[in-house]
């Protein structure tokens, strides 16, 4: 059965998709993933900053399910780091296959106490609220909608230039993009987002305004337009088959 309409959330999976199934590029229309600016925004109540950082402390998170391919020993090298020279702690939000991989890391860096694993948690939104840094190393990203959301809660992200994380993370405006496994400029720059107050208000503000293009008042319409114009054509195709 051949499909009647395709949408990829990314220039960079329209390409993949074109590459690996020889799908031509003129049927794949580009559709970004949407967020709740509603529910995903900052100084939400209630807000778990206290039970994850003493005052003056900056909290640092990532959320994923721990697959290879998001580098969570990445982000623990990251956070060890940066709690060197700014007061820190880091939450792990989710779960999965290298979870024990990344606690065994924190523990043989010495910085155990200053990691919270959470498992998995249904309010994400909640989290994200009262985080001052997002760290996403993957190797491989199709979109990054835990960077969107975490935007979305005014938190700048530093992340890996990869996939289609650029289409999401302006680069030096909403947070910084490094390349795989680069855990010393990832450090170096969170450490410079984190020690000034006025360059992490701009990111932060700057993070939230692109969340907002992303919001689902301005993205879902573009699929509702697309799926009309999908639907339309194949009523159509009937009467065109019975014209020829």
């Amino acid at each position: 059965m051949r499909s009647q309409g395709i949408t990829a959330v990314s220039r960079y999976l329209r390409d993949e998709t074109v590459r690996g199934f020889g799908v031509p590029a003129e049927r794949i229309q580009v559709i970004p993933n949407f967020v709740d600016t509603k529910l995903y925004q900052r100084d939400k109540k209630p807000c778990y900053r206290s039970a994850f950082a003493s005052e003056g402390e900056k909290v640092l998170m990532h959320v994923s399910n721990f697959r290879s391919v998001k580098r969570v020993t990445d982000v623990i090298d990251v956070f060890w780091r940066v709690r060197m020279r700014v007061p820190s702690k880091l939450v792990m939000v989710g779960d999965g296959p290298d979870r024990p991989r990344a606690l065994e890391r924190a523990e043989e860096l010495g910085i155990a106490e200053h990691v919270v694993f959470l498992g998995k948690h249904l309010s994400v939104d909640e989290l994200l609220a009262c985080a001052d840094l997002f760290l996403l190393p993957s190797e491989s990203e199709s979109f990054g909608l835990a960077a969107l959301e975490a935007m979305a809660c005014g938190a700048p992200v530093v992340a890996t230039r990869v996939g289609g994380l650029p289409e999401v993370v302006p680069h030096g405006e909403a947070g910084f993009l490094m390349d795989v496994g680069d855990v010393d400029g990832m450090a170096d720059v969170a450490v410079g987002v984190l020690s000034d107050k006025a360059f992490w208000w701009k990111m932060s503000r700057a993070a939230r305004a692109v969340a907002e293009s992303f919001s689902t008042e301005r993205i879902v319409p573009e699929y509702e337009r697309y799926y009309e114009s999908v639907l339309a054509s194949t009523r159509a195709e009937p009467s065109l088959r019975a014209a020829t």
